[in-house]
């Protein structure tokens, strides 16, 4: 008896190693939204990480985050640390590419609570007397990773991170670019 419930466990045991195996090998998520205000008022809030507290929804879960920067003070080569709680984990940000009002390319390395290096980028488009934001990010799917997204939908959880500092862009965006009408 104890035979056929080790093998039983067995073959379960593999069934789901061939499942997991199976999972996607990359993925992606992505959120825009339309802002009322041109590129130009929106693009140094994504390419100076000194701005990112004002609007990064991950801020917002550990004020008493531990920040360091390093490299350039803004744009290509800008580099971003932090150290968090259980929530935000620990890991750096690296501008590699920045193009004035179109985009952001950033490499993202979390160290806690799981390594992973994942791509990230923010488009700017032109769009009607305002601009069309666009935050990306993609990466590479371990064994692990895909056995997590079995259970857990990266897309939602991430995805509704993306919807909140898209949201607090806006409103920061929208607000400078008002103010600037008003002067």
């Amino acid at each position: 008896m104890l035979k056929k419930v080790a093998i039983v466990a067995g073959l379960l045991i593999l069934v789901l190693v061939v499942v997991i195996t199976t999972r996607p090998d990359s993925f992606r998520v992505e959120r825009s939204m339309e802002i009322a205000a041109p590129p130009a008022a929106v693009f140094p809030l994504v390419n100076d990480f000194h701005k990112w507290a004002g609007w990064s929804p991950w801020d917002k879960l550990d004020p008493s985050m531990k920040r360091t920067y390093e490299g350039a003070p803004a744009g290509t080569g800008a580099v971003y640390g932090w150290v968090g709680n259980d929530k935000v984990g620990s890991g750096r940000m690296t501008i590699r590419d920045s193009q004035p009002d179109q985009h952001v390319a950033i490499k993202l390395e979390f160290i806690k609570p799981f390594p992973s290096t994942n791509d990230t980028r923010f488009t700017l488009t032109p769009s009607g007397s305002g601009t069309r934001l666009t935050w990306a990010m993609e990466g590479k799917n371990t064994f692990v990773s895909k056995a997590f997204t079995m259970f857990m939908d990266m897309d939602k959880m991430v995805g509704k991170d993306f919807e909140q500092g898209l949201t607090g862009i806006k409103g920061l965006a929208e607000g400078a670019s008002a103010q600037h009408a008003r002067n």
